[in-house]
């Protein structure tokens, strides 16, 4: 059986119960054992076999779980109704409330000490965190999730790896990002570990890092497997419902193994509805590859798309971002107005520790408009904002166009040193663009 409680600890429980009940040892014992043997085993002297503790249980009416471990498997199994039901407000995008409830159930779990739940709790909290943009409180709780699950299996552990990275990788750390999911990937692929569902998460997040150093094939590619591995279902939220609703009924029925086989499923399900997010950075990337080959009207399509499911999902950081995107190619089709509001729009839900990158294209573009409309003195202090920014986050690509770009502005002012300073600072950057530090890709998964 699995883990339970030391010998002392059961034969307290035991005590405590036989007492309850107004049972004497002997009436506890018969028909099966002695007297004495309950004696023994009440006072800690004895390890009880499973037989024993099922023959306890039945003439105590307990079940054989709370005996062993003093936790009810009906308890444990609630529990687990009401993880689902946390998971399920956070995918539809009520993250405060959900916050609430993964605190209570962090709380109850800790108390029982259950691991395993304890990690569920946790990566609940992470990812309301990262939902509204407290980064550093979402990192820690991932970091406490990574540390209950120890002693998992990879897969097990790739929720929490993942959450981890994202949290790294809004607060401007790419590189650190994009080391622990590639190195995750690796580490599933090389040791035939195709978890298709830890896959996709650990492709789908890795797009928006490689996008930002530059990495544009790396990330191309990983989309494509993201999609190749996307589950097909018609209407998760509706199967996830209907698992719970059969979870319930089955728990009220006592049948504890088959709730928990359907709790397992329904939170696979929500699982996939958060993965809306990733999915979302695959049609945004999809998008970006539009606008490099000139199909602006297909790229302006995907990255609608794509922002419409990070809106429905509330996941406003990646909103900000991908408004970017989109601003770039509107002003390419000529709707340089229309960019330039939406850039002022979104650049307040952006900062050098939140989407430093992507602030930075902000003001980069709203320079090239404000150069168009003849506004020297506008576009020169958004390129000195956009290279502070990038100087800050380290996307070495970047910063060598902006120095370019920054550059042929002072020269047609006629500031011919100043502008020769921004060009020797850009090719030193030009020496690294924007890759990743691991050398190849990282394996390719069984699609």
């Amino acid at each position: 059986m699995g883990e339970r409680d030391e010998p002392g600890t059961i034969g307290r429980r035991v005590q405590q119960l036989r007492v309850a009940r107004g049972l004497t040892q002997k009436q506890l014992a018969e028909p099966v054992y002695t007297p004495a043997y309950i004696s023994t085993l009440e006072a800690g002297r004895v390890r009880p076999s499973d037989d024993a503790l099922r023959h306890l249980a039945e003439r105590l009416g307990v079940e054989f779980d709370e005996l062993a471990t003093g936790r009810s498997a009906r308890q444990v199994t609630e529990m687990r109704l009401r993880l689902t039901e946390a998971q399920r407000v956070l995918a539809v995008g009520e993250a405060e409330s959900a916050v609430e409830q993964y605190t209570a159930l962090l709380a109850e779990a800790e108390a029982q000490e259950l691991p395993e739940e304890q990690a569920a709790a946790l990566l609940g909290l992470g990812e309301c965190a990262l939902d509204t943009g407290e980064l550093v409180d979402g990192r820690r709780y991932f970091e406490k999730a990574e540390e209950r699950l120890a002693d998992a299996p990879l897969p097990a552990r790739v929720p929490a790896l993942r959450g981890r990275a994202v949290a790294h990788y809004l607060a401007g750390e790419l590189r650190y990002a994009v080391y622990l999911l590639e190195s995750t990937i690796d580490e599933l692929n090389r040791g035939g570990l195709h978890d298709p569902d830890a896959l996709l998460l650990l492709y789908a997040s890795v797009i928006g890092p490689y996008m930002d150093m530059g990495a544009h094939a790396r990330a191309a590619q990983a989309a494509e497997f993201a999609l190749a591995l996307a589950p097909q279902s018609g209407d998760p939220a509706l199967v996830a419902r209907m698992h719970r609703s059969v979870a319930r009924t089955l728990l009220a029925e006592g049948r504890l193994a088959e709730a928990d086989a359907s709790l397992a499923k329904a939170a696979e399900l929500y699982r996939g509805l958060q993965l809306r997010t990733e999915l979302a950075n695959c049609h945004w990337m999809r998008g970006y590859v539009y606008a490099q080959n000139g199909e602006l009207e297909r790229a302006e399509a995907e990255m609608r798309e794509a922002l419409d499911m990070l809106s429905a999902a509330r996941a406003t950081l990646y909103s900000s971002q991908l408004t970017v995107e989109l601003a770039d190619v509107l002003h390419r089709r000529g709707r340089s107005e229309e960019a330039a509001e939406l850039l002022r729009d979104v650049l307040g839900g952006l900062s050098p520790e939140r989407g430093a990158v992507h602030a930075a294209a902000a003001h980069r573009l709203l320079g090239i408009i404000a150069e168009d409309a003849r506004d020297t003195d506008q576009a020169e202090e958004h390129y000195v904002r956009a290279l502070s920014l990038l100087e800050r986050a380290g996307a070495a690509g970047d910063l060598a166009d902006l120095c370019r770009l920054l550059g042929d502005l002072l020269r047609r002012t006629g500031r011919v040193e100043a502008a020769l300073d921004a060009y020797r600072t850009g090719l030193g950057h030009r020496t690294a663009p924007g890759t990743t530090t691991l050398g190849p890709a990282p394996a390719q998964p069984p699609v």
